[in-house]
């Protein structure tokens, strides 16, 4: 059954697609931890697009939320890289939320993706196979490719339940896709890795990782969508 979407408040800084992940995400995020039984089954459903493209899914039509990126009702083919970095971050979150019910993986003001995965490291070494996945992931020529070597990542995220800031993903897969912003993307990834530094902030975020989060720029200042 298709539940009708319900808003959370807006989050500041979110660009076009990170605020329309972060209200699905956390609408269903709501609905999973509380063991709702329509919110299992579609995230259930929604987690064999994890790496796929959007594309190849029509049966997802109406499950990922790409109806909150039209509020007025109209789009335009200029959406298609919305739509891929918002249907690339939820099908993620859905693979990364998978039987943890005792928290969210979906964590606004969270973790971003290199600081979540240097969590995954001791905290005074290197893993060097790790390493080298993320930097593959920073190194994805297209953006197929790039979601598949994140669905790597999310699977060993998921097993010791480091949590992602998945709005701020969007905006940033969205970013990406485009040629003259992609070294930001990956700056940003490659500087939230460098700063990190184990927290006693049960949040979640660590001081360093939040400020590597807020000198990213808004995705909605982007214009060129071609």
């Amino acid at each position: 059954m298709t539940t009708a979407p319900v808003s959370s408040p807006r989050r500041d800084g979110l660009g076009r697609a990170g605020g329309a992940t972060h209200d699905h995400v956390s609408q269903l995020q709501r609905g999973y931890r509380a063991d709702e039984s329509g919110s299992v089954a579609r995230i259930a459903q929604i987690r064999r697009g994890a790496g796929r493209r959007i594309d190849e899914l029509p049966e997802l039509w109406g499950l990922t939320g790409l109806e909150r990126l039209y509020p007025d009702g109209r789009s335009g083919p200029s959406d298609a890289l919305v739509e891929n970095a918002m249907h690339t971050a939820v099908t993620l979150w859905s693979l990364h939320q998978q039987s943890h019910r005792d928290t969210g993986m979906h964590r606004p003001g969270g973790p971003q993706l290199g600081s979540a995965v240097r969590q995954l490291m001791p905290s005074d070494d290197i893993d060097e196979p790790l390493r080298k996945r993320f930097v593959r992931a920073g190194a994805a020529p297209t953006f197929d490719i790039l979601a598949q070597r994140l669905r790597e990542i999310v699977l060993l995220l998921r097993r010791s339940a480091v949590p992602l800031d998945y709005g701020l993903l969007a905006d940033q897969l969205y970013l990406w896709q485009l040629p003259n912003r992609r070294g930001e993307v990956n700056r940003s990834w490659g500087r939230s890795f460098h700063a990190h530094r184990p927290s006693k902030d049960t949040t979640g975020a660590s001081a360093t990782d939040a400020a590597a989060s807020t000198d990213f720029p808004d995705a909605d200042t982007d214009k060129d969508q071609s």
